[in-house]
Order: C-alpha cells, then sequence, then structure tokens
C-alpha cells in the first residue's frame, strides 16, 4: 500500500526524495543521478557503471530512465577521424525545477478538484439520508 499523505509529511525528506516521489525513481537511479551531478563533466554509460558499481546494461537502463522523466541529458561526442560516444550529464536544475513545480501544481489542482467531488457526494448522501428518515417528532 502507498504511503499515505500524512506519512509523507511526517517524514524528514531531503531534496533527493523529490525524485523518487514525483518520478518514481529507484534507489540506483537516484545514484545515479547523483554521480552524474557530483562530477564536473559529462560521464559515458561505462564511467558510470564503474562509480555506481553495476553492469553497464544496469547503468545504461538507469540512465534511460532518468533521460525519460527529464532529469539527464545526452549529448554526442564525435572523435576526430570519424565515430562517436555518449556522454550524460544532469540537465538544467532550474528547468527540472520548474517541472517539478508545474506537476505539483497540477497535482494541488487534481486534488482540489476531488476533494469538492467528495464534500459534493457525500453531502449529498446525508441531504438524502436526512430527507429519508421520519419527522423526529413522531
Amino acid at each position: 500500500m502507498p504511503d499515505s499523505m500524512r506519512d509523507y509529511l511526517q517524514r524528514d525528506t531531503d531534496c533527493e526524495a523529490l525524485l523518487e516521489c514525483f518520478h518514481g525513481l529507484r534507489d540506483l537511479d537516484r545514484r545515479a543521478f547523483e554521480a552524474l551531478a557530483g562530477t564536473a563533466e559529462p560521464l559515458t554509460v561505462d564511467e558510470l557503471s564503474e562509480r555506481i558499481d553495476r553492469e553497464r546494461s544496469t547503468a545504461y537502463r538507469s540512465v534511460q530512465r532518468l533521460m525519460d522523466v527529464g532529469l539527464v541529458e545526452k549529448r554526442q561526442v564525435n572523435y576526430d577521424h570519424g565515430g562517436y560516444y555518449h556522454v550524460y550529464e544532469p540537465a538544467d536544475p532550474d528547468e527540472v525545477a520548474d517541472e517539478m513545480q508545474r506537476m505539483l501544481n497540477d497535482w494541488y489542482a487534481k486534488m482540489g478538484q476531488l476533494i469538492g467531488e467528495f464534500r459534493e457526494e457525500y453531502a449529498r448522501e446525508a441531504d438524502d439520508a436526512e430527507a429519508a428518515a421520519p419527522p423526529a417528532d413522531q
């Protein structure tokens, strides 16, 4: 069962937990993101796999998940004599934060709508029950 909102609010949360909360990332994905963010230069998948101590294919899947949610960007580096390879680096933090803020605003609006529907539904049921009850003075 997922954690309740009350549980989330009572939890001691850090900014890295946002990646898990907003994007449903796994611990390995968070570690991969931290490894990419903790370097001055972009990393290849091979370099990343060494830093997170996982097989290359596992590191690549993690990078793909990070790219899918917009946390990591891929850049092609060309060799002088032909050929290329890819490196990965974190996306712009302001853009990532802006996207998380948009998601939060959308979620807040959706929850507000659901709360309104809840209020209407259960107020209507209470009104229906009150109308069906026999008068109290009989």
